[in-house]
């Protein structure tokens, strides 16, 4: 039988406490009224799902088009707990760490997840580097990419991390099969509840595509690009803006964001693709974008977070001749989302 949103399972515990639905309100006003930045916006989602909506206002990232307030029902974010605690065995008593921002889906989730099945949560600030005892046994955690490389060398006793917020590089992926944890990037939005779909990144269960979850099904619409129907998260089909390979009924490629692609004097590139062989080669922060040219329409750029626009030319060797780009940009300090994506227009705007 498949819980209610206004049910709070008896093994829950916040940072080492049991609470039941009263004294989880308390909690809330508290954290709001004494709490620390990253507690208030806990303190604020915490009313919101205890109150007496069925749904919760949330800000969608821009997947499926121009970002917006939506309602998300709460119904279906227990329905996506439960499809993820099933898919990973997360078994109630079982310790989680939350280090994610609260006022996003990701971080929302966490919470909702521990309250539904019953995880021991301990809750520490959504830093960059985040801070925990890493001399505990923790089951579960969700992180974003750099919070994952900069704790690599903290996560021996965390037993199973999703990664999501932004793509996961290949040099990432190689640094996490020294992980005793099992690891895997997430792939899903916030009309779907976050993910909806899952890859596992290292070891011997390492695969090449994501894998959606049980009940979800996936197409494509005539621009290539994926189609979520998830009934038990989303009455209506998700149409998103990311062009995918379908190699199954249950198995997909991610290529990049439609609104990313650079027709390049009738070629198509793909930003994301091309990114994916140049991380671990370049050392800073980068991008791949376009700028007009009178012979091939759009020509490929690199902007690079740096204080000069030179690169040793060698850096480009594992690229297609198409791919590498006509001209070198810095902009000394990229602007980054609090998910920690690159905001692309905005530093596209300050490259020199």
């Amino acid at each position: 039988m498949t819980p209610s949103f206004d049910k709070i399972h008896l093994k829950f515990k916040l940072n080492g406490n049991n609470y039941d639905h009263n004294q989880l309100k308390e909690v809330a006003y508290s954290l709001i009224k004494e709490g620390e930045p990253h507690e208030k916006m806990t303190g604020d989602f915490l009313l919101d799902w205890l109150d007496e909506n069925d749904y919760v206002k949330v800000h969608t990232s821009g997947s499926t088009g121009n970002p917006k307030t939506i309602k998300l029902s709460k119904q279906a974010m227990v329905n996506s707990s439960i499809a993820t605690g099933n898919y990973l065995k997360l078994t109630p008593g079982k310790a989680a760490l939350h280090c994610l921002p609260t006022n996003y889906i990701a971080g929302k989730m966490m919470l909702v997840r521990a309250m539904i099945l019953g995880l021991e949560m301990d809750l520490v600030e959504p830093t960059s580097q985040p801070i925990f005892d890493y001399d505990k046994i923790y089951h579960f955690t969700a992180m974003l990419p750099m919070q994952l490389e900069l704790t690599l060398n903290y996560l021996h006793n965390v037993k199973i991390i999703i990664v999501g917020g932004s793509s996961v590089s290949k040099h990432l992926i190689d640094l996490t099969q020294s992980l005793k944890a099992k690891v895997y990037a997430t792939y899903g939005m916030t009309e779907t509840a976050t993910h909806i779909a899952l890859k596992p990144l290292n070891n011997k269960s390492r695969e090449p595509y994501f894998k959606v979850l049980p009940k979800v099904k996936i197409s494509q619409d005539d621009r290539g690009c994926l189609v979520i129907d998830a009934p038990k998260v989303s009455k209506d089909k998700v149409v998103t803006n990311d062009l995918v390979i379908l190699h199954s009924p249950t198995e997909f490629e991610w290529l990049g964001r439609i609104d990313n692609v650079i027709n390049s004097g009738g070629v198509k590139l793909f930003p994301e693709q091309i990114e994916e062989k140049l991380k671990g080669i370049i050392p800073n922060q980068f991008f791949i974008a376009s700028e007009p040219d009178s012979k091939l329409g759009k020509r490929l750029i690199l902007v690079v977070e740096s204080d000069s626009n030179t690169l040793e030319t060698t850096v480009f060797d594992g690229l297609d001749k198409f791919e590498i780009p006509k001209k070198i940009y810095n902009v000394p300090k990229f602007k980054m989302t609090p998910t920690g994506k690159i905001k692309r227009l905005e530093n596209l705007k300050l490259a020199k």
